[in-house]
């Protein structure tokens, strides 16, 4: 983002949605910069992530036995083996809608291009990562699985991108880009919230595009249906686990899962508003699509999480469009620099993790987990 305004410590929910000029990403020129891009590491960005190995292999699934072999019979026959490959109807719209996309909104997509691409091969590299250094033959069996489905996410999306003269070097990212360890339960939590929202979020794009044809401005988006359908179906693959270990689901470890639901809430909030042009050019508007996702993927979470976030209450929302407030009055701060720069962006971090404490103290919904895991992706 290339922020230009000045720093206004009491920015409120009156002026997140217009604060356009603010957001405005940097250009992408070329591969290294599209790389180096993915390779930022940031509380917005995508991570790459590592985890225990020895406790991954010690996973049991056995209480979830008949469930589990349904899903790896599914996984086996690979229904989208034959999805990730453009027709001669993608060169076609993409020759016609290419040159009328403005510079502005061309780097918005591009921006969102490469967010996703890093997120899928983030994935890929988790789960082929699990699989080398574990015995267990069924999380073996699952990663693998996971990692080719995620491989040919990435790869679609970075071919995408080569449309542009771009692209990402996925292998020099997998060098350059720092690693985060997490516990396993940690991975849990976060993965199945990353892979239900991301079926989420592209089902709700697909859906919409698919009443108002007129607003897709690029091929890929008649892709999505049968792609989130693998990203619901990695999720299934963690509620499992989860519902497996039941101690993950209960006591102190309620906690976290508030914790990861309202941080992964809280950073598509802040990301998406960053790239309002995408979202008009598609006949959406940041907050009410947002608030979209939110609310299928608070449906879905009711499989495995005993607790939800309630997403109507007046403070969650005040909250949240006061993170993107302090979200844009830090990006302001960055690119003001020196001494008062570097206070500014203190006092920004002291008010985000305030305000997203207060946001931790919303009360949240509480239920019985369903007897049935398994769930189909019908949004």
């Amino acid at each position: 983002m290339t922020p230009n305004q000045p720093l206004a410590f009491d920015a409120g929910p009156t002026d997140v949605h217009t604060d356009h000029v603010a957001m405005l990403m940097d250009e992408v020129r070329d591969t290294a910069d599209a790389t180096a891009r993915a390779a930022r590491s940031t509380v917005l960005t995508p991570r790459f992530y590592t985890t225990d190995f020895k406790a991954m292999d010690a996973l049991d699934v056995s209480p979830v036995r008949a469930e589990w072999d349904r899903m790896m019979d599914e996984y086996a026959g690979d229904n989208n083996q034959d999805h990730f490959k453009r027709d001669e109807a993608f060169g076609e719209e993409l020759k016609q809608l290419m040159p009328q996309l403005s510079p502005e909104l061309r780097q918005e997509f591009i921006d969102f291009l490469i967010s996703s691409c890093t997120s899928e091969f983030s994935g890929c590299i988790l789960y082929n990562e699990i699989r080398k250094h574990i015995d267990n033959p069924d999380i073996k069996q699952l990663m693998a699985y996971m990692a080719r489905d995620e491989s040919r996410h990435a790869g679609f999306i970075n071919q995408s991108l080569k449309d542009f003269g771009l692209g990402i070097d996925l292998g020099n990212l997998r060098k350059v880009k720092a690693y985060t360890f997490f516990k396993p339960k940690y991975i849990f939590y976060a993965t199945y919230l990353s892979e239900k929202i991301g079926y989420a979020r592209y089902i709700t794009i697909f859906r919409h595009l698919e009443r108002h044809p007129d607003k897709r401005f690029h091929p890929i988006f008649r892709w999505f249906e049968r792609w989130c359908n693998d990203e619901f179906r990695h999720g299934e693959s963690f509620a499992l686990m989860m519902r497996a270990q039941p101690h993950l689901l209960r006591g102190l470890n309620t906690l976290w899962i508030r914790f990861f639901i309202l941080a992964v809430y809280a950073t598509m909030y802040v990301r998406d508003h960053a790239r309002p042009l995408l979202h008009e050019a598609m006949g959406l508007e940041s907050t009410d699509y947002d608030y979209r996702v939110f609310r299928i993927t608070s449906d879905i979470c009711r499989q495995v999480f005993p607790v939800e976030v309630d997403i109507d209450h007046p403070v969650f929302r005040r909250c949240m469009d006061r993170l993107l407030a302090i979200s844009q009055a830090n990006d302001r701060a960055v690119a003001r620099g020196g001494i008062l720069g570097r206070l500014q962006r203190g006092v920004c971090m002291a008010q985000a993790v305030l305000t997203f404490g207060r946001l931790y103290l919303v009360p949240v919904k509480r239920h019985t987990l369903p007897e049935n895991v398994r769930l189909d992706p019908v949004w």
